[in-house]
């Protein structure tokens, strides 16, 4: 069975040596080879703001607390996403809003989220789905105009671009995930990418129960109470291991993403999306639109091919009852959305069969 996500880790002979080392070393902790993967993290999506944390759930939560959301305030988001985006929210204290989608792309419509937008609108949460990227130049006019602070979601869209720059460099904050799954992983972790040095070093603090590492543990003074959410030197070790790959490895998705473009064309039952202006997709999944999908789903399982819509829609956990509104353009979207898969272990043979068994129809 070809998988929808296989998590890529290097050969025994490079990682294991450096691991190794790492376990022996006295100091398996936050140190030195933390902060050498932020610097290198922050080189590859060209901003130096990178804070490594334990998970991605970490990075948005640190993000909503870095834009003062909390208790009675409103966040726009999407239920097109993991629970974490959302339940993030919920764990400030604030509600959830949901706005509707684009038709040709699934990802949070502007003019659906300008029409949300209240004097209790503390951010807005965008998620760069499957590795699309969302409408950044109407989003960035949106957030100008209204004073509110963007947090991107690009859990599933490392790799990607916007006017030709790496995702996580634009808004104010935005969250990489390095969960096992991911384009990249580290086992669990994420990263925070931040605008603001200011941002940053609260975020620092936030991240170590509100203790500063650069001051000596009996000479602290926590002033704001801060969390467990630090990366180790292990995890670390594996995402600077991993960084040696990843031009090559998203690289693959990206390749594989452009070709199923092209050769998924004019197939009779299957409407492929569009991507937005000034964007680039990193494909961490192949998202498309097919006529009745449980019959495609099950076309390809028999085919020995993984095809699903992955994730539940968010505004069906009881958790968000308190946020449900119509959204009858996400409805009409969900119905058909299907992924297959896309990622890095796809050969050339695997695609052209995925491609031939599509165009047998179901």
């Amino acid at each position: 069975m070809i998988p929808i996500v296989k998590p890529f880790i290097p050969e025994p002979e490079v990682l294991m040596p450096a691991l190794q080392e790492v376990l022996y070393s006295g100091y398996i902790a936050e140190g030195e080879k933390v902060y050498e993967f932020e610097k290198q993290f922050g080189t590859y999506i060209q901003n130096p703001l990178a804070l490594s944390l334990n998970s991605g759930t970490a990075a948005l939560h640190i993000a909503l607390l870095l834009a003062g959301v909390g208790p009675g305030d409103e966040v726009i988001s999407t239920v097109l996403t993991a629970e974490p985006t959302n339940v993030t929210i919920k764990l400030v204290g604030a509600k959830v809003v949901w706005a509707d989608v684009q038709a040709n792309t699934g990802l949070l419509d502007p003019e659906s989220v300008r029409s949300k937008i209240t004097d209790k609108t503390k951010a807005i949460m965008l998620v760069h789905y499957a590795g699309m990227v969302c409408d950044m130049n109407a989003f960035n006019a949106i957030s100008k105009e209204f004073n509110i602070p963007i947090i991107e979601d690009v859990a599933h869209a490392l790799g990607a671009r916007y006017q030709g720059k790496p995702v996580g460099s634009n808004s104010p904050y935005s969250i990489f995930s390095l969960q096992a799954i991911k384009h990249m992983t580290t086992i669990d972790g994420g990263i925070l990418a931040l605008k603001s040095q200011e941002d940053f070093d609260k975020g620092r603090l936030l991240r170590w129960f509100g203790l500063d590492k650069k001051v000596a543990r009996l000479d602290n003074d926590i002033k704001t109470p801060g969390y467990k959410y630090h990366m180790n030197n292990v995890n670390a070790t594996v995402g600077l291991i991993q960084l040696q790959y990843i031009n090559e490895i998203v690289g693959k998705y990206i390749e594989n993403g452009k070709y199923f473009d092209q050769a998924l064309k004019g197939i009779s039952g299957v409407e492929l999306l569009d991507y937005n202006p000034d964007t680039e997709p990193s494909y961490w999944l192949y998202t498309m639109k097919v006529d009745n999908r449980a019959g495609f789903v099950k076309m390809m399982q028999e085919n020995g091919i993984t095809a699903s819509e992955l994730h539940l829609r968010n505004d069906r956990h009881s958790l968000f009852a308190e946020s449900k509104v119509e959204l009858p353009v996400f409805d009409a979207f969900y119905e058909k959305m299907v992924h297959i898969p896309c990622g890095w272990w796809l050969t050339q043979e695997d695609r052209e069969r995925i491609v031939d068994v599509i165009k047998k129809g179901w």
